[in-house]
């Protein structure tokens, strides 16, 4: 099993930061796996940090993803991954475009999404437009 982190980071017009993959070359919002001793909080501000080069100050929790999803990992070794969706409530900082885990990155409004845009980006976006309306933190 894997645990880790997915940010939404939006800039003052509402438009929510993407980075490209270097792995896939698809379009997802900052992410990655909890290291050793490390916070889910902390998790998600290290990866938008590394992966943007923009330093989150606040994080607000939104949604857990556990599913019934299987990966199999380059030694052949089965896992499911576990992560913690958070809105970024304030940052800072310039943003890098490529960096040693990105290819690109930008900020896109909800309606002109590129193409190649991972399948977790839309259902987290969903989720966290919910929970903004209203409704409770949501387990899926």
């Amino acid at each position: 099993m894997t645990i880790g982190a997915r940010a939404v980071v939006r800039d003052p017009d509402g438009r929510v930061l993407l980075i490209r993959r270097n792995d896939n070359g698809r379009w997802a919002l900052p992410a990655g796996t909890m290291e050793l001793g490390q916070t889910l909080r902390d998790c998600a501000i290290r990866e938008v940090y590394e992966e943007t080069g923009l330093t989150a100050h606040t994080v607000t929790p939104f949604a857990l993803y556990s599913g019934e999803d299987l990966h199999t990992n380059v030694f052949g070794a089965t896992y499911q991954h576990v992560s913690l969706a958070v809105r970024v409530d304030s940052w800072s900082g310039e943003l890098v475009r490529v960096t040693d885990e990105t290819l690109d990155a930008g900020f896109f409004a909800p309606g002109a999404m590129p193409e190649d845009l991972s399948g977790a980006v839309p259902v987290t976006l969903d989720h966290l437009a919910r929970f903004e309306a209203g409704d409770p933190f949501v387990l899926a």
